[in-house]
């Protein structure tokens, strides 16, 4: 991505900073600091946060970081009192303000309300998304996307997403294209990741279900369609049983109703607390066997490109500690009860060699749910990936259910 501000450019692909006609050399560090502070730059990103993303969570002084961002300064004419790109914020960290360009797109305005994302070239409804801010009652500032028109279709946040970033995404970009050419698609990133606040003290299964209310209740929306994949499915399930008068149909994907903790098999237990070993020393280096690893469980047939985003994804969506907080309640799920309470029309579709929630239990909940529909697909990854048959028979199956006639 390149990114313009000021008489600066920055070219993240290339790892290349240029001001005026000039390029200007910055070391590793501060190039990593300069980008991250671009790449969340619609909130404050706190030191801690930094120390964990830039330096992996070393341990690291604050005067260090401070010498690092005033390098940062001094590298894009920042530096002095006024602080035009990178701006202290007292007790809380550092906040990119300004106006920033991204190649070939139109103009972004920084901690704008409401803005369009940067789309990436294959996408042409992306540049319609608006994203938008609400807040928790906690306090907790989540935010909103919503593009395309029709009936709304509400997609409950997962495992990893980035409002923005999804949109270059060989997995999901696909998929909301889809969907946005038929109905008003909203979507929102979860606490503790993408542009929400990474700061929250609590991340819990509860938690992410009133996040969801939050998002409904600010957008005002009285009935729509739902879609919660992995994860989301748990928290798509209990909106639906307790709010029945405003979830029209229902699709869940990849669904599991028992997290790794709550399942009878130790060897569920045992591998819940080695992916929690693994995120915290490998979260983040995208050379780590660990990354690797986790990509490929999620899409084990999936092409360089799209296990190269699944990898970066990981990296920009949230830091260590927060993803480590956030397996963890997810591990402690148990929507079981609620399943027969379920009185909407729902669509359960599930590949039959997912290796992050097996097939099993797809069925298990297509059967527990009063007159659910059970759609098996022929695929190996825990998402249909374009390309392959499955993610054609998701997509035909889906639309087929939402569909008035559906």
């Amino acid at each position: 991505m390149i990114l313009r501000f000021g008489d600066c450019v920055l070219d993240t692909g290339r790892r290349e900073l240029h001001r005026g006609n000039r390029p200007v050399h910055v070391e590793p560090q501060v190039f990593d600091l300069l980008s991250y502070l671009l790449a969340n730059r619609e909130r404050v990103v706190s030191k801690d946060e930094l120390i964990e993303t830039v330096w992996h969570g070393r341990i690291i002084s604050h005067v260090t970081l401070n010498t690092r961002i005033n390098a940062v300064r001094q590298a894009i004419g920042d530096s002095g009192a006024k602080q035009m790109f990178v701006r202290t914020v007292t007790r809380r960290g550092f906040l990119f303000v300004g106006e920033v360009h991204a190649q070939g797109q139109g103009q972004v305005q920084v901690r704008a309300e409401v803005r369009p994302a940067e789309p990436p070239a294959q996408s042409h409804l992306a540049g319609s998304q608006e994203v938008t801010f609400c807040t928790a009652p906690d306090g907790v500032r989540l935010s909103v996307a919503a593009v395309g028109s029709g009936d709304v279709l509400v997609k409950t946040a997962n495992w990893l997403n980035h409002a923005e970033y999804d949109w270059q995404s060989p997995v999901w970009a696909p998929i909301f294209e889809r969907w946005a050419s038929r109905h008003r698609l909203v979507r929102y990133d979860q606490r503790g990741t993408g542009l929400s606040d990474w700061t929250a003290d609590d991340i819990s299964f509860d938690a992410f279900i009133r996040d969801l209310e939050t998002v409904i209740d600010a957008l005002r929306l009285e009935r729509f369609a739902l879609f919660g994949a992995s994860q989301g499915s748990a928290v798509a399930i209990a909106y639906a049983a307790r709010n029945p008068e405003r979830v029209s149909k229902l699709v869940l994907h990849g669904a599991y109703a028992l997290g790794r903790s709550r399942r009878e098999a130790a060897s569920d237990r045992e591998q819940a607390e080695a992916y929690l070993t693994l995120i915290r020393h490998g979260w983040g280096d995208r050379n780590s066997a660990f990354m690797q690893a986790f990509s490929t469980l999620y899409l084990p047939t999936g092409t360089a490109e799209q296990i190269t985003w699944f990898s970066e994804l990981q990296r920009i969506t949230t830091s260590s500690s927060n993803a480590v907080r956030i397996r963890r309640a997810c591990d402690e799920i148990d929507v079981m009860h609620l399943l027969p309470q379920i009185k909407v029309p729902t669509l359960v579709t599930h590949s039959r060699n997912d290796n992050v929630a097996p097939f099993n239990h797809g069925r298990i909940i297509a059967s527990c749910i009063p007159g659910a529909r059970f759609v098996a697909l022929d695929s190996n990854n825990h998402l249909p990936l374009q390309g392959e048959p499955a993610w054609d028979k998701f997509m035909h199956e889906m639309e087929l259910f939402l569909s008035p006639a559906g």
